[in-house]
């Protein structure tokens, strides 16, 4: 399976501002998600991206700049397909490259490892879904059935079923476990994009499980915090370069 990686970092961001090149743990958060590709079969890894120093930083750590995300995709409130569909559309018509399947990378997800993303996509390769998604484990606590949902009049009823409060199931034992996706890994066949309702899951999407720990995705700076003590707990690995 040829897979094409893709980095996804725009110039702006509100929650925590020049995200993509602040420095975590002494290295440009960038670095992670780039060095976490290297070890990993993928075929290519390049970056879409609309700002320059963003662009430098990722050549100097080895990964491809084929083109600019234009203006108009680096948008607050431009959805992710768009830009996927702008890079593979690129390579596809600028390069005459035909990957099999694109795996992306978010750069606001640091503390996934080369292990998950080839774990990802040998599931997505063995399995034949259209995709694979990174999950995690919901707390108990946040669980869908034991939700509320209140209405207008302020009363709450239990918002998967609508039964009564009384009828929450209150032993975690008897909940079925629920995930949410992390962010941190999106694998799917080209072909999806292209499909006649083009999105980046298809209709058969396996779940890859990630620990809490390594699922970390930093949208403010409590979130940045936290990855900065999640990679002080890890064994320090090769790639910490400064601390040598």
């Amino acid at each position: 399976m040829k897979v094409l990686g893709l980095i996804t970092a725009r110039g702006g961001s509100k929650g925590v501002p020049g995200k993509n090149l602040k420095l975590l743990d002494g290295r440009p958060l960038l670095a992670y998600s780039v060095e976490a590709a290297t070890d990993t079969p993928l075929d290519r890894l390049i970056i879409s991206t609309d700002d320059p120093k963003i662009a430098d930083v990722a050549r100097s750590l080895g990964c491809e700049v084929p083109f600019m995300r234009p203006a108009a995709l680096a948008q607050d409130d431009t959805p992710h397909l768009p830009v996927v569909e702008h890079a593979v559309r690129w390579v596809v018509e600028h390069e005459r490259y035909q990957p099999d399947a694109v795996v992306i990378l978010q750069p606001t997800s640091p503390l996934r490892t080369s292990a998950d993303i080839a774990a990802a996509l040998r599931m997505l390769e063995l399995s034949g879904a259209d995709s694979v998604v990174s999950v995690n484990e919901v707390s108990a606590h946040a669980h869908p059935m034991r939700m509320l949902r209140v209405d207008d009049a302020g009363f709450a009823q239990l918002f998967v079923t609508g039964e009564p409060v009384r009828r929450r199931v209150n032993r975690r034992q008897d909940l079925p476990k629920a995930w949410v996706m992390n962010g941190a890994i999106y694998a799917f066949r080209t072909g999806v994009l292209f499909a006649a309702e083009p999105s980046l899951y298809g209709d058969r999407v396996i779940a890859y499980p990630m620990p809490a720990e390594r699922s970390i995705s930093i949208d403010d700076l409590e979130d940045w915090a936290a990855a900065e003590q999640a990679l002080a707990r890890r064994p320090h690995d090769h790639h910490h370069h400064h601390h040598e």
